[in-house]
């Protein structure tokens, strides 16, 4: 518990729920809204928007904890009702299957943000041995082995965070031949964690990462270089390219706009920018809780997110 900040938060979030303009007594069979929660700060900080505007318009919401793959199954039943951050590059399946396929899914609206998965590495790395920071480089096994640690032994370490996340590294290595081997950290948090240890002590480090993320404002980063993306690449089976741009999307149950229909369109209409999304996790940085960073976002966006609310 984070004791008197939550408090405010939660007083904060109840002044927001009174001041949303009522929109009718449309609510729909369902006054519960399940929203999906992926284990990453920018899933996180979307929903508890989400949350304090649907809770404004009479609903309840729960906030459920689910990876990003089986969140599709569970919304094409309705156990869940909506996904606010889908990164298409890691679900063409799952939009053929669920969505094109007639599966229980609707897509629910491009999220506005565009995402980037990528291999960072510190600047400094860069600067002190360029063939470190290129694919032909850890090719070679003496340069890979400057990322190596005890557990990789000869060869270089390539850190990811939760092994849920969806990831095409090990075949990215294996395709290419790079003399490395991937790592789990655990999370999102445990990653950051590796990231500042490293970079206080100025040590190579080589990892799976995103944008939009606060992380950049804090740590001097630099890309990776991998063979550039191609449509054939992520359609082959052998994937040994760089991952593409996002344009990330909203999924939800078919059934949510005839048994809720305002929360529906709210949900449909949910959209803001990278910045938006960044000024949120980097009020976590700052130490305030998810509830507080979007009760901040809101304050100063209020046009923004009445825009959403039918009428």
């Amino acid at each position: 518990m984070r004791g008197k900040p939550f408090f405010r938060a939660s007083l904060l979030l109840a002044a927001f729920s009174l001041m949303v303009a009522a929109c009718g007594d449309d609510l729909g069979d369902i006054d519960t809204i399940k929203l999906a929660v992926n284990p990453w700060d920018g899933s996180a900080v979307n929903v508890a928007v989400a949350a304090a505007v649907l809770a404004g318009e009479g609903y309840t919401v729960e906030r459920v904890e689910i990876d990003e793959q089986p969140q599709w199954a569970a919304i094409a039943t309705g156990d869940l009702h909506a996904s606010l951050e889908v990164w298409p590059s890691g679900h063409a399946d799952n939009v053929a299957s669920y969505i094109d396929g007639g599966g229980g899914v609707v897509h629910g609206g491009d999220l506005g943000a565009i995402g980037k998965i990528g291999w960072w590495i510190p600047t400094y790395v860069v600067d002190q041995n360029p063939a470190a920071a290129t694919w032909q480089g850890l090719q070679d096994p003496a340069v890979a082995g400057l990322y190596a640690t005890a557990e990789t032994g000869d060869k270089g370490q390539f850190l990811i965070g939760d092994a849920s996340w969806v990831s095409y590294e090990q075949d990215i290595i294996d395709n290419l031949g790079l003399h490395l081997e991937v790592v789990f950290a655990g999370s999102e948090d445990a990653l950051l964690a590796a990231m500042d240890s490293a970079t206080s002590r100025g040590d190579p480090l080589l990892f799976y990462w995103w944008t939009p993320h606060s992380a950049f404002s804090k740590f001097d980063l630099s890309p990776f270089e991998l063979p550039s993306y191609s449509d054939e690449c992520y359609a082959s089976d052998a994937v040994d390219c760089d991952y593409p741009e996002d344009v990330l999307f909203k999924i939800m149950w078919d059934g949510l706009e005839e048994s809720a229909p305002t929360a529906f369109t709210i949900l449909s209409n949910f959209n803001y920018t990278n910045e938006d999304q960044i000024f949120m996790l980097g009020k976590l940085d700052e130490g305030l809780s998810v509830d507080e960073a979007a009760a901040a976002w809101m304050d100063a966006n209020e046009s923004v997110w009445q825009s959403w609310i039918p009428g």
